[in-house]
């Protein structure tokens, strides 16, 4: 049996992590050559606690999740309560109030005619959802062939199958599965007057073929925090109108105050026909995620035909213990100054982040909302990295050449500052000269 290698940060791991870790297959990991991962025992606040008490600032909120920090005591009453009184009941015919509570106020909040709310319980699934839903709105408004997808280089839209195939091909992780997975059409955004006329001839070449399009608003998060101004987003609004085809937007990774409001689309104005939410949707707390389509694109599915309606259904579909942590997380923005919290965490970070100008090696540093990130020409050592990271009491994972922090949104200004100081210190020590 293969055991990952000894992590020179952990003294005396605990049992369970020696016996655990030769059976748990991690993501995105090289299980023969990746450390043991560090034993995280409690979360409080925006730290983590190891096994040997050492607490580390989390620059990550676990994947841009934890938006109000961990354990907050409103999240976790609300969940006791639900797990007390119902923990689960399938959607099939049956129907619950935190799903239902949950997606009126959704829709509420979301822009326009976004009205119609699918639960599943990953961002990835969401997305597929997305795209069965728009194939099968043209095929059920008697148009047929419209099977493909445009999206865009630097993209990324999940790991399940489908989403794979709208991802850009060359970012790596999936170029290994060419052949497996659907050929979709993968373009440039629109950032510039050449690029938008460029894609406006491709699409009305191609439009018979096209059930979507599909788009990270203002951020291509793991293509590797890539930023776009609004023009871009509205642009293709404009273009999905001018030819028929539908807009899909993916905020799983931006919605719920990222970038600054409370959803990204917000900051051009326009209304997706489709947008799919996760991540952040129940605070970090428990997996789900939602596809939320237009009243056009819902109205297509109903009729007196079965064959019309959408066949589709995860087991945990609305669960209700995700939904009453989400509907909990809504009232803490409702509640509670989280945009204010993120347009100060903004600040703080251009502040704070802006030295790294200076350090030999890097190529960008960029800011939005509570989204920092320092561009290095390359990143040799990763690993290396991260233990530098741990070592200065900071949680943050550098990937392909940048380093990046996402905090909670509930950070104070000593632990930013922290997160910042050790931003700086290390990659002054790694940046390729």
């Amino acid at each position: 049996m293969s055991v990952p290698p000894a992590n020179p940060l952990i003294n005396n791991p605990p049992d369970w992590l020696t016996r655990g870790a030769p059976h748990l297959w991690l993501p995105y990991t090289q299980m023969q050559t990746t450390p043991m991962a560090l034993p995280v025992v409690k979360t409080d606040g925006v730290r983590l606690t190891l096994d040997d008490g050492r607490e580390l600032v989390d620059g990550v909120s676990s994947w841009w999740t934890a938006a109000h920090g961990y354990n907050h005591p409103h999240i976790r009453e609300a969940v006791t309560t639900q797990l007390e009184k119902m923990p689960h009941v399938m959607l099939g015919g049956l129907a619950h109030e935190q799903a239902c509570r949950l997606a009126s106020r959704l829709t509420d909040k979301l822009p326009g005619d976004l009205a119609h709310v699918f639960f599943s319980e990953s961002g990835s699934v969401s997305v597929e959802i997305g795209m069965k839903i728009a194939v099968q709105y043209w095929i059920n408004s008697g148009e047929r062939g419209r099977t493909r997808f445009v999206s865009f280089k630097g993209g990324y839209h999940g790991d399940t199958l489908a989403t794979m195939s709208v991802c850009d091909p060359e970012e790596g992780m999936h170029s290994l599965f060419k052949g497996a997975i659907a050929e979709q059409f993968i373009c440039e955004l629109p950032t510039d007057e050449d690029k938008a006329a460029a894609l406006d001839a491709f699409l009305a070449e191609h439009k018979s073929e096209i059930a979507g399009i599909v788009t990270e608003p203002l951020v291509q998060g793991a293509g590797g925090m890539l930023f776009h101004s609004p023009i871009s987003l509205k642009l293709l609004r404009n273009l999905a109108d001018k030819h028929g085809i539908l807009l899909l937007v993916d905020e799983i990774f931006t919605g719920f105050g990222r970038t600054g409001t409370m959803f990204a689309c917000e900051a051009a104005g326009i209304t997706p026909d489709i947008m799919t939410l996760s991540k952040a949707l129940t605070g970090g707390t428990l997996p789900l995620a939602a596809t939320v389509a237009r009243a056009p694109v819902f109205e297509a599915f109903l009729g007196e035909d079965a064959g019309k309606a959408l066949m589709h259904g995860p087991t945990y579909t609305g669960n209700a213990l995700a939904c009453a942590a989400a509907n909990a997380s809504l009232d803490l923005f409702e509640t509670e100054p989280r945009l204010d919290q993120v347009a100060a965490i903004e600040a703080q970070l251009k502040s704070q982040l802006e030295p790294a100008r200076d350090i030999p090696g890097v190529v960008d540093v960029r800011v939005l909302g509570a989204i920092g990130v320092i561009e290095l020409q390359s990143i040799a050592e990763p690993d290396a990295m991260k233990r530098r990271f741990v070592e200065e009491g900071v949680w943050i994972r550098p990937f392909r050449n940048i380093v990046y922090t996402t905090p909670p949104f509930t950070i104070g200004q000593d632990d930013l500052a922290q997160l910042t100081g050790a931003m700086l210190k290390v990659c002054a020590e790694f940046a390729p000269s």
